[in-house]
């Protein structure tokens, strides 16, 4: 099953990727500073789970994998970003 409609979709991730850790480094170097810290920290655990996601997706093969295995992953991943940035937000 294919998730991008692009022949060599590993680039393509690849270049997210890099969006996603600029975009971490904006957050982090800029709100963190001047803005709502909190919000810019939440912020960036979902950008790095969303990373998380991506690696195991296509750089990992999960995309490939039987149903319940990728349920399983895809699960587990957006669990624990749920779980902590809901444990961040409460403290």
């Amino acid at each position: 099953m294919r998730l991008l409609p692009i022949e060599r979709p590993t680039l393509l991730v690849w270049s997210i990727l890099i969006v996603a850790t600029l975009l971490s480094w904006t957050l982090g170097d800029g709100l963190l500073l001047t803005g709502d810290a909190r919000l810019a920290t939440a912020a960036i655990l979902v950008v790095a789970f969303v990373k998380v996601h991506l690696i195991a997706a296509y750089f990992m093969e999960v995309r490939h994998a039987p149903r319940g295995l990728r349920f399983l992953v895809d699960g587990y991943v957006a669990g624990v970003c749920a779980l902590l940035v809901t444990l961040y937000l409460a403290t």
